[in-house]
């Protein structure tokens, strides 16, 4: 008894990596696709309807996708590095929550910290999207992430 519960427990631990991995997976192709300023890749892990937020001193401002990545697609590879931890993911069916702090960092200098919260939505072929990405920017209280 002691061995098929060693066996289900261990499976169920591959499952639910692999389960991550794939909501992981356009969290960081996303700033993959920042910091090689390619457009393509970026695209490809938002969903049609995906919204992007910034939580700033004075209010919430949106800015649109398709502006965000036409800026991002016009920097020179490996300006923009953006450095993540997953603190969290918390999964429900089609929908998914991911919990990143960071710290950004522009042409190798320190710019600013925060987090990013995403909300992600499974697709009907089975790939997650980012439908909601909004986050917070700071310049102090900052803790490197590697």
């Amino acid at each position: 008894m002691k061995k098929i519960s060693a066996v289900a427990l261990l499976l169920g631990s591959f499952c639910f990596g692999q389960q991550n991995a794939e909501i992981e997976k356009p969290v960081r192709n996303l700033f993959s696709g920042m910091k090689n300023a390619d457009a393509e890749l970026l695209k490809s892990v938002f969903s049609d309807t995906a919204i992007l937020q910034t939580i700033a001193g004075d209010g919430v401002k949106t800015e649109s996708i398709d502006d965000f990545i036409h800026s991002v697609s016009k920097t020179e590879k490996e300006a923009l590095d953006e450095r993540i931890t997953i603190e969290a993911i918390h999964k429900d069916g089609n929908l998914a929550s991911v919990f990143t702090p960071y710290t950004f960092y522009f042409r190798g200098k320190f710019s600013h910290c925060g987090a990013n919260s995403f909300q992600l939505v499974k697709q009907r072929n089975g790939e997650w999207k980012i439908q909601y990405l909004i986050d917070t920017r700071r310049k102090d209280q900052c803790k490197e992430i590697k």
